[in-house]
């Protein structure tokens, strides 16, 4: 990410939906019309003012998704980030009430003796 200078913050564009979906049909029909890969990444990229990774990042995965290419897709890699999640806060959840257990079940015992 490019980092402005001196005020720390990114400067990286974030893009919509839309518009990545958008810059893949344009390097789709452009590869489709010429017939060759050769260039069309950086062409379609500079068309629209993005950055030629970006693009190149965005084809790639919307293989993937569509089923072009092996790997993870989209939909897969949410619901991983969102089961890794759930995963911490049960963990936390668990510690708390280990805590709680183990802090309730001393009480009893001292007033067991008494």
């Amino acid at each position: 990410m490019a980092k402005s200078q001196g005020s720390g913050k990114s400067t990286a564009r974030r893009y919509s939906p839309e518009e990545k979906a958008a810059a893949v049909r344009m390097l789709r029909t452009l590869r489709a019309e010429l017939g060759t890969e050769h260039g069309t990444v950086h062409r379609v990229a500079s068309q629209l003012g993005y950055g030629t990774e970006s693009v190149r990042a965005w084809v790639r995965q919307a293989d993937v998704d569509d089923g072009q290419s092996p790997g993870v897709s989209t939909s897969e890699a949410r619901r991983v980030r969102e089961l890794e999640q759930e995963n911490r806060e049960l963990r936390r959840a668990n510690g708390i009430l280990k805590r709680a257990a183990s802090f309730f079940g001393a009480e009893l015992d001292r007033q067991h003796r008494k």
